[in-house]
């Protein structure tokens, strides 16, 4: 089958140790369940596993992806949950599972023809959004309501600063709290997706590290080291900073631990999420009609171009691998 994979890891350049070639259809094996992969989607988590973070050489080659929509054969269209626990008989959220992992780290991920998932690793595709679309809940979309909802616990009328225009999990984070009734304000360095932004349903946008016109309940952060002062500013008394990610590093120049002590604020760090709220996030963007902003969608075989195209921060919204085409994808 074709699939897109990590043959080696080369920090400084990611995508020299990519290939888009053919791999092994994935066996059976009990509890999995094999299922053609009908649209999937690209996170940084691909660009990281490319430069060898949370990889071994010994796993290697390691097909990337951990969104997809599959065809199953009794539900039609699926969106697949990537989490997949390690811990035999583990039970309860399986993000706090210290052996937990995402499809294409300890097992094949979805950019391919097929692949193989824990039996009911899954939710309905909501009929409105197209596969690619809907691909796009899996790991951005899922980490953004989790941040959200169960980490952040605003609620309508509250005011968040989301860092970082541009992303998936920012753009999510935009829609999904215009949606619930929160005020929405977003940072970015560049014009052109701070006015994206506005148009998905921020209230207001700024520079990066401006001077904001009044504190907020709650900071989305996945930007780390360089937005970290800011974002302990930012917040009220008692507010709550949820951070999923760092990608311009983990070692902030000031930790602003008085601050965050004195001003009683509350640092969460936010993974992934449950299959529950999948199926919740799912049945939100179902009642609210929210589509997913995808900023391209490519043929699994010209995967290295979307990675380049990520890589370079021009994705404006989520990148889209159309596997096979279906009336839903359509």
């Amino acid at each position: 089958m074709l699939a897109a994979y990590a043959r080696s890891f080369h920090p400084e350049d990611p995508l020299s140790g990519l290939v888009v070639g053919e791999r092994p259809e994935p066996a059976d094996r009990p509890g999995w369940r094999v299922l053609p992969v009908v649209a999937a989607g690209l996170n940084h988590h691909d660009l990281w596993s490319l430069r060898g973070v949370g990889l071994a050489e010994d796993q290697l080659p390691m097909i990337l992806g951990c969104d997809a929509v599959a065809e199953h054969p009794e539900l039609g269209e699926v969106v697949i949950h990537p989490v997949v626990t390690g811990t035999p008989s583990w039970e309860g959220d399986p993000t706090l599972d210290p052996r937990r992992s995402l499809l294409s780290e300890q097992h094949q991920g979805t950019l391919a023809e097929l692949v193989s998932v824990p039996e009911g690793a899954w939710v309905p595709r909501p009929e409105h959004l197209t596969a690619v679309e809907a691909a796009a809940l899996c790991t951005s979309w899922l980490t953004a309501y989790r941040m959200l909802f169960t980490q952040a616990q605003v609620r309508p009328g509250d005011t968040v600063l989301v860092q970082g225009a541009g992303g998936g999990v920012a753009t999510a984070l935009v829609q999904l709290g215009a949606a619930a009734g929160l005020t929405v304000w977003v940072t970015s360095r560049s014009e052109e997706k701070r006015a994206r932004a506005e148009e998905l349903g921020a209230g207001a946008t700024f520079e990066t590290g401006e001077r904001l016109p009044g504190r907020v309940d709650a900071v989305l952060e996945s930007v780390g080291a360089a937005t970290w002062s800011h974002s302990i500013n930012a917040l009220r008394p008692g507010g709550t900073l949820v951070i999923c990610g760092a990608t311009s590093g983990d070692a902030p120049e000031k930790a602003e631990l008085t601050k965050i002590f004195f001003k009683q604020l509350r640092v969460q760090g936010s993974t992934m999420g449950t299959r529950g709220e999948l199926a919740a996030l799912a049945r939100l963007v179902s009642r609210e009609g929210l589509r997913p902003a995808v900023g391209g969608v490519f043929a699994l075989s010209d995967t290295r171009s979307a990675l380049a195209r990520m890589a370079a921060g021009e994705s404006g919204g989520q990148l889209g691998i159309q596997v096979r085409a279906t009336d839903a994808s359509s």
